[in-house]
């Protein structure tokens, strides 16, 4: 098993360092986290963690990220906060709480960052909200700008539609990220856009990019780590490499258990007082 060295686990990541990554030989790691167990687990591993509204879909068994409130990101944003010691932590904003208009976003994010103690928040945007993220950069809140596939306007677009399919998806999706920096986002992250679009955008963008369904050339990847881990079974993404098939190994511990207190195996007289 590979091993961090200890002084990459206490060192915390800063905001600097992520800006210091674009094009570097190292691309950013980064994986979604939900709960301080497994916070604990994927820290000293990751540049990044992602407190992602896919927690409505993972954790909570909804259809799509659309009723994910902000009680939700709260409360689990404190949970992976206050259990990581190296990754910078990202939450997301949920559909909702910012496209109204740049006060409404403001006053979201500040209660966001202020009762989790996260380092920066993530929008699902395009150069339409540029002013949004001008606000909350204005006022010392760190954005990563969300382009692409944007799965909080699935029902507005009829499902998950892959993105930079014509040459005026691509120079959308520029303009888009354009704008974004220009308005101060920190990174970009890219999703479900085609491999060579992903490309000329993480080209032309003077910030560091992430990608998710994206293109190698990204400056980071991420992923839903339940999804890596091969803990979701009924969908998987074309663009999931599954490092663990872990639904089955915890499906046969289960079964194991199950098995010896029916049997009347477990507890046995070294598992009680």
């Amino acid at each position: 098993m590979t091993t961090l060295p200890k002084e990459n686990i206490q060192n915390k990541i800063t905001l600097a360092d992520i800006q210091n990554h674009k094009k570097t030989d190292a691309p950013l790691v980064c994986l979604t986290s939900y709960t301080a167990p497994m916070t604990k687990i994927l820290d000293p591993y990751c540049d990044i963690l992602l407190v992602g509204d896919s927690l409505g879909m993972v954790v909570y068994g909804m259809e799509n990220t659309l009723g994910v409130t902000l009680d939700m990101m709260v409360n689990h944003g404190k949970a992976v906060v206050n259990s990581a010691k190296h990754a910078f932590i990202i939450i997301d904003m949920p559909y909702g709480t910012y496209e109204d208009n740049p006060a409404h976003a403001l006053e979201s994010a500040k209660r966001l960052m202020g009762e989790t103690g996260c380092e920066a928040l993530k929008l699902e945007v395009n150069r339409s909200l540029a002013p949004t993220i001008e606000r909350l950069v204005n006022n010392d809140i760190p954005v990563q700008a969300h382009i692409g596939l944007c799965p909080q306007k699935i029902v507005k677009e009829g499902g998950y539609k892959v993105k930079g399919k014509t040459n005026q998806e691509i120079s959308d999706l520029i303009d888009d990220a354009l704008a974004c920096e220009k308005a101060g986002a920190f990174s970009i992250l890219i999703e479900g856009t085609k491999e060579a679009a992903s490309r000329e955008i993480s080209a032309t963008v003077s910030v560091p990019t992430v990608g998710i369904g994206a293109s190698p050339a990204c400056d980071g990847q991420i992923l839903v780590t339940q999804d890596m881990l091969g803990m979701i079974t009924d969908h998987t993404p074309k663009f999931v490499k599954k490092y663990a098939t872990l639904a089955d190994i915890i499906g046969e511990a289960v079964k194991g258990y199950a098995e010896e207190v029916r049997e009347r195996k477990f507890p046995n007289e070294k598992y009680v007082y």
